[in-house]
């Protein structure tokens, strides 16, 4: 069942793209899917979170304060948008 993205979310998917160099995943990536862990379609790593989180504070202003946000924060793209949401200047 696919999830459409909202166009904030599509924004956020293709930065995350960008920023760790890969590919979407076959079947696209929906909005609740994990973005790291055994689950995830696209392989991201530590480094990948440090690139990630560094062009997320470079486009939007939003700085994580430490892994465990970050963690967090990456859980997925519709929790990523949540977190930047609340917290762009």
């Amino acid at each position: 069942m696919s999830q459409l993205l909202t166009p904030f979310q599509q924004e956020l998917k293709d930065l995350i793209l960008e920023a760790a160099d890969k590919q979407e995943p076959p079947g696209g990536l929906r909005a609740d899917e994990p973005l790291f862990g055994d689950e995830a379609g696209l392989s991201l790593d530590s480094l990948d979170a440090l690139q990630i989180s560094m062009a997320i504070q470079q486009r939007y202003g939003v700085r994580m304060a430490d892994s465990k946000e970050t963690r967090r924060a990456l859980m997925s793209l519709a929790r990523l948008a949540e977190h930047i949401d609340a917290r762009r200047p």
